[in-house]
């Protein structure tokens, strides 16, 4: 298998297992719950075909799902963001180019356009998670202020995990 495959997994297993062992138990004044796994979705090549990045993306939401007795609100918002990702990576990323980025991060892309991606695709992502989950039993000012907290620290955890873990010559443009 290749390096880049090896990567991935690799990612998927620390984002997986630091989501489930330590951010499934940060809930932080009712409104903030980190995602982070999200990323893995993410950083997934930008040259990836659709249907497997919908099925890895199913997946790995399923996956959260089980592991924290959901009934399929990770998947449907995984799935969802990956849909979205296919338009915004080309759009965001890319700038409409025919560039494929191996690895999507703060030093393949330009930083600003990575955050802004990254702030995007997790509102929308936090913003079904929220409706679903918090609807029936609070209002839209609570869903919505939970989408932009949780979207923030998200996306502080996601640059940091990049400044932490990702080699700054890793351009894979």
């Amino acid at each position: 298998m290749s390096k880049l495959v090896w990567q991935n997994l690799g990612r998927f297993l620390l984002l997986v297992l630091f989501q489930i062992l330590v951010l499934n138990k940060v809930y932080l004044g009712g409104y903030i719950m980190p995602m982070l796994y999200v990323l893995f979705i993410l950083m997934l090549p930008t040259d990836i075909k659709r249907i497997p990045l919908l099925l890895i993306s199913f997946g790995t939401g399923l996956l959260i799902d089980m592991m924290n007795n959901m009934l399929g609100f990770h998947a449907l918002a995984c799935t969802v963001v990956a849909m979205m990702r296919i338009w915004y990576a080309d759009r965001i990323l890319t700038r409409g180019e025919p560039v494929q980025i191996q690895t999507p991060s703060i030093y393949s892309v330009t930083p600003q356009y990575f955050v802004s991606y990254l702030l995007l695709l997790l509102a929308i992502f936090y913003l079904l998670f929220y409706t679903i989950e918090l609807w029936g039993f609070r209002g839209f000012g609570d869903v919505l202020l939970a989408t932009l907290s949780s979207t923030l620290v998200t996306t502080l955890l996601a640059v940091l995990y990049q400044i932490v873990f990702l080699k700054k010559k890793e351009n894979d443009k």
